[in-house]
């Protein structure tokens, strides 16, 4: 990805190569926080260089993005692009330290237990990874945790799982609901799973197997497409 010049650095003076780079590091980090759901991301930046500044481009200042894995070694490369009056390219490391609004643990929950919403809380903490890191409340309650939780302990999207209200082989009622009408007929779960997650099941009259919801420990739901949206033919 190629970021073009940003111009002018806050405080209004002329924006540095390092400012620019800091600038497209802090946009991919604050992009990246709120696409997995953080809550009050903050960024401390450190533009890495080598053993001398960048230098000044009297051209055009591209900054490719090269990893943007690991907050802790983002890689860039600096591209400046001024024909023969001293264009340059070099190689850059930002390392960053991140913070956000982020669920914990107020007491200790044994493992395999359901989490409750008054199990939790937000504090800022430091983050090591944006990908495993919970804000929002509704990705844990319900949940259980694979290893006991202390108190004041960060939740981990990895460590958490839904419990399992189904095993295969389990006897299980198909319940679909239309426009007020509900029909319901048995039928066999094909395979394990959670409240909400979506598993086979065979329909015990037709013997025809479906993709179904679970919705409790002994009922599913047939998962249906959305509906196509009217079209008026005015």
């Amino acid at each position: 990805m190629l970021w073009g010049c940003l111009g002018e650095a806050v405080s209004g003076a002329p924006a540095t190569p390092e400012d620019q780079v800091a600038q497209v590091a802090r946009g991919l980090l604050d992009e990246q926080a709120r696409r997995e759901g953080l809550r009050e991301p903050g960024f401390e930046l450190k533009v890495l260089t080598g053993t001398r500044p960048l230098p000044p481009c009297p051209g055009t200042l591209e900054i490719e993005t090269l990893d943007a894995r690991h907050p802790a070694r983002l890689r860039f490369v600096a591209d400046c692009r001024a024909g023969d009056a001293g264009s340059w390219r070099v190689a850059v490391v930002v390392r960053a330290v991140v913070s956000a609004e982020v669920l914990v643990s107020t007491t200790e929950v044994p493992a395999g237990r359901p989490l409750q919403a008054e199990e939790l809380a937000l504090e800022r903490r430091p983050v090591a990874s944006l990908q495993d890191t919970l804000s929002d409340p509704e990705d844990a309650v319900g949940r259980t945790s694979r290893r006991p939780l202390k108190a004041g302990q960060p939740l981990s999207r990895r460590a958490l799982v839904v419990p399992q209200l189904l095993r295969r082989g389990d006897k299980v009622q198909i319940v679909a609901r239309h426009a007020g009408i509900e029909v319901s007929v048995a039928g066999e779960a094909l395979e394990a799973g959670g409240r909400g997650e979506v598993v086979r099941v065979r329909n015990a009259k037709t013997g025809r197997v479906i993709q179904a919801r679970i919705t409790s420990s002994s009922t599913v739901e047939p998962d249906l497409p959305p509906a196509m949206p009217a079209h008026s033919t005015d």
